[in-house]
């Protein structure tokens, strides 16, 4: 097992050449991608308790969500004490530095994150809405559905970013002031949701009921609730091929008239953040939150 030195830490890696993906992606190649965009990764999980949706023998392997501290996770790694929604307390890691998140690469997850930070945990400074879409539906009919609220945002003062989730439709988030509550950030976007659903009649609900969603956008407001999280801008998924949840220009999402078209792997990655940056960087930068309106 190698074991290589990350800013002063040594990490031992394990099983580089195992074949995690269908099309032949490495578990070697998945560790590479994480380092390699550290830059872009780390501002989006710093600060934030982590929970991981392991997939260690592939997509199509057993597939188990943890937010607890791994067994062995090495002690220069931070963890915090975190309240559960059932009460009492839970430790759970925090990437901090690039060392960490090849430790957290190591383990082959998806990387999910709550909207607040440990700092100020169940204050929200993040509103999220994920798009879901209902087959025939795909994520063409959700770039409608997050035209509509981006606008719908803007009329409230503020600023939405689009993501591909990495799956099958496309997140919204806006970094918020700090929220006092996360219960307040879950009520406004319950609300926006519901207006979209009555704006775009017939092709998004708010509705969970999986019966009414098919040939509709769902627009799940529920990763707003303090105990939810959202998979985190850039992370691998694990899906059929090694797609990433990718930041999108506001361009890409008005000219998609084809799912492939917002279809990004970690070989996409590194010639879109040379070309752009990162295009959600204002999600992590409190200058650009902007207040919740009051409800």
């Amino acid at each position: 097992m190698p074991v290589v030195e990350v800013e002063g830490r040594r990490l031992t890696l394990t099983n580089l050449e195992k074949v995690i993906y269908p099309d032949g992606t490495t578990k070697g190649e998945i560790v590479h991608y994480y380092a390699v965009n550290a830059d872009v990764l780390l501002p989006h999980l710093a600060g934030r308790p982590l929970s991981l949706l392991r997939y260690p023998d592939g997509p199509d392997g057993e597939r188990f969500f943890t937010k607890h501290v791994p067994q062995g996770t090495p002690d220069w790694v931070t963890v915090g004490e975190f309240g559960r929604a059932e009460g009492g307390t839970m430790w759970q890691v925090m990437i901090e530095d690039v060392a960490s998140l090849v430790w957290a690469a190591n383990l082959v997850a998806e990387l999910h994150v709550p909207q607040w930070t440990a700092a100020a945990p169940g204050t929200a400074d993040r509103l999220v809405f994920d798009l879901d879409p209902g087959e025939p539906a795909t994520v063409v009919e959700c770039c409608r559905v997050a035209l509509w609220l981006r606008e719908r945002l803007a009329a409230d003062g503020l600023t939405a970013y689009a993501k591909t989730s990495g799956a099958k439709g496309l997140h919204l988030l806006c970094p918020l002031r700090p929220v006092d509550s996360s219960a307040r950030a879950s009520a406004y976007a319950a609300e926006l949701a519901g207006e979209a659903s009555a704006a775009l009649r017939g092709l998004a609900i708010a509705a969970m009921a999986k019966r009414l969603r098919p040939g509709k956008v769902f627009i799940d407001h529920s990763q707003n609730a303090a105990r939810k999280t959202t998979a985190a801008p850039y992370t691998l998924r694990a899906r059929a091929e090694p797609a990433v949840s990718t930041p999108v220009a506001w361009e890409e999402v008005e000219g998609c008239a084809s799912p492939d078209q917002l279809v990004f792997t970690l070989r996409d990655i590194p010639a879109r953040v040379r070309a752009a940056g990162d295009l959600m960087a204002p999600l992590a930068d409190p200058a650009a939150a902007r207040p919740l309106p009051p409800g």
